[in-house]
C-alpha cells in the first residue's frame, strides 16, 4: 500500500510519501509545495497549491492519504488561512477517490516515537529506523538544516499505516 501524508500549510505545503508491506515501510518521497506569499492573492496561493499537490498525487499514485488537524493559534487570520490550506490537502486526495485519515500532532508523536513532545533529532533517528533507508537518513539531515516541516511529513504517513 501506498501511503502520502500531508502536512497543511499556506506557504509551504509538506508531503511525504511511504510504501507500506506488512510492517516494513520504505520511504518513496517526499517535498514541499511552495506557494508565493509575495502575490498577496490568496485565491491564486490556494489554486497553486491545488495544482501541485495534484500533481503530486499523479506522479506518486497513493492509495490513502494522511492529514494534519488543524493547530490554532492565538492569530485567528493565520488560523483561518491555515484552514484554508487544510482544505486543499484535504480536497485533493478526495478527487482521487482516496480515504483519508485526519491526526492531531501529538497524536501522531505518541504512536510512533512514545512520546508526544519529542525533540526534532529523536523524530529523525525513528524515521530513519523505520523507512529503513539510507537516502532518507541523508535527505532527514539535509532537510533538518533547510526546513521545520520536513519530520512531520513522515508522522502523518506513519499515522496513516496504523489505520483500522
Amino acid at each position: 500500500m501506498r501511503v502520502i501524508g500531508i502536512d497543511p500549510g499556506l506557504r509551504n505545503l509538506g508531503w511525504g510519501v511511504i510504501d507500506v508491506a506488512g510492517s516494513r515501510l520504505t520511504h518513496v518521497a517526499n517535498g514541499i509545495c511552495h506557494s508565493d506569499a509575495t502575490t498577496g492573492d490568496l485565491a491564486r496561493r490556494l489554486a497553486s497549491l491545488h495544482f501541485q499537490l495534484t500533481r503530486v498525487f499523479q506522479d506518486w499514485q497513493p492509495e490513502t492519504a494522511a492529514v494534519e488537524h488543524t493547530f490554532v493559534n492565538k492569530d485567528a487570520v493565520a488560523t483561518l488561512k491555515l484552514g484554508q490550506a487544510r482544505g486543499i490537502a484535504l480536497l485533493v486526495p478526495a478527487q482521487f477517490g482516496l480515504e483519508v485519515g485526519e491526526y492531531a500532532p501529538n497524536a501522531v508523536k505518541k504512536t510512533v516515537v512514545g512520546s508526544a513532545m519529542p525533540l526534532n533529532n529523536r523524530w529523525i533517528i525513528w524515521c530513519g529506523c523505520i523507512c529503513r533507508a539510507r537516502r532518507w537518513r541523508g535527505r532527514m539531515r539535509r532537510m533538518r538544516l533547510r526546513s521545520r516541516s520536513a519530520t512531520p511529513i513522515t508522522r502523518k504517513a506513519r499515522a496513516g499505516c496504523r489505520r483500522p
